[in-house]
This record gives C-alpha cells, sequence and structure tokens, in this order.
C-alpha cells in the first residue's frame, strides 16, 4: 500500500470516529499503537476535524460575543498544535530518509512532505462534508446537484495529490530530491514577537 492510500485510510478513520459523537470536547481515542506513524497521522487529522467544526461554529451570526472570544483562542492553540505536529511529521521523515545521500543535482520541492500530507488531511474532511451535502436529503435536488460536482472535483484533487505526495517520497527516496525543513516561525502565539502582547507587557 502506498504511503498516500494508507493516509487517506487514517484520516478517514479519523473523521468517522469523530463523528460519532460529532462534539468538538470529545477526547481522542487514538486506536493506532505507539510510536507508529498511523498514530501521528490520526492524531493531525482529529486536530484538523475539531478545527473544521470550531470554524463553523464561530460563524453563527448570533453567537455570543465572549463565547466567540473564547472560541477564537481555541482555534488560536488548535492551530499551533496543528503547526507543531506537521513539523513533527516532516522530523519523522528527515529521521526515516537520514540514510539517503541526496544527488548533486537533487531538486529542492515547494513543500516539505508534511505540509502536503496536511492538505491531504483537510481534503479528507472537505469530501466527507461535501458527500453529506450531496445526499442530505432536506436540501434542494439544484444543491445536491453541484455538491456532488464539487465532490467529483475533490475526489479528483485527492487523486492527484496523493500521486504527488507519493512521487514526492519517491524522489526523496531516490536522492533525486533534497528533504530541507523550515520551521514555520510562528509569530502571533508568542509574547516575545507579537507586539500587541509584549508591549502589553512592557505596560
Amino acid at each position: 500500500m502506498n504511503f498516500s492510500d494508507t493516509a487517506w485510510k487514517v484520516f478517514n478513520q479519523s473523521v468517522e470516529d469523530y463523528h460519532v459523537l460529532d462534539n468538538i470536547e470529545t477526547l481522542i481515542n487514538n486506536p493506532f499503537p505507539e510510536g507508529s506513524l498511523e498514530r501521528i497521522l490520526y492524531a493531525k487529522n482529529w486536530i484538523d476535524t475539531v478545527q473544521w467544526h470550531l470554524e463553523d461554529i464561530i460563524r453563527d451570526e448570533n453567537i455570543n460575543p465572549v463565547e466567540a472570544l473564547q472560541l477564537k483562542r481555541m482555534i488560536d492553540a488548535s492551530n499551533q498544535k496543528r503547526t507543531d505536529l506537521v513539523e513533527f511529521i516532516d522530523g519523522w521523515f528527515l529521521d526515516h530518509y537520514k540514510n539517503v545521500n541526496p544527488k548533486k543535482d537533487a531538486k529542492i520541492n515547494t513543500e516539505t512532505p508534511a505540509w502536503a500530507v496536511d492538505r491531504l488531511s483537510i481534503l479528507s474532511l472537505k469530501v466527507f462534508h461535501m458527500a453529506l451535502e450531496a445526499n442530505r436529503e432536506t436540501a434542494s435536488e439544484e444543491h445536491r446537484i453541484k455538491c456532488q460536482e464539487k465532490l467529483d472535483v475533490l475526489l479528483s484533487q485527492k487523486e492527484d495529490l496523493s500521486v504527488s505526495i507519493d512521487q514526492l517520497l519517491k524522489d526523496i527516496e531516490n536522492g533525486d530530491v533534497k528533504m530541507k525543513v523550515y520551521k514555520q516561525m510562528k509569530m502571533y502565539n508568542d509574547e516575545s514577537l507579537n507586539p500587541i502582547l509584549y508591549q502589553k507587557e512592557q505596560k
């Protein structure tokens, strides 16, 4: 099984497990063994799935402002966890390919394997929810047809992205692509880098 097939299967299991209760407060119950890549991928998608629903909730026009602020803080924290876990996955790939010597003419890809995997994880959520809309009995036929068209595009995108990820990993393994990782340097949560936060500390 290709890596992308494994990742897609894990992501879909995470999405389905979350929707058993469909509650942002549901605690993760990761079914995969400690130290396995599948366990990491499941945790990654679980973060994405919870955040997906936080983003839905905060868009309620009648939401209480205090609740909205609390949700914004939760989304910020979730974004940080997401970034940290993506970088952790890239660390896993770096270690996995540590004995590969890149060729002299090895290229550098525009994104790392883990950030491509991040897009695949989000795509699994788009496919899941668009499929719900394409089959929602309370929606109009026109709505369902439009959503099915969008779902077809998403599934095509999934195929293309999966091929691209597997090809990237193969190129890294063969030394045709040099894997280079940069930290995201998120500044908004850092009290020493966000001027709103450090100016407040100086007052």
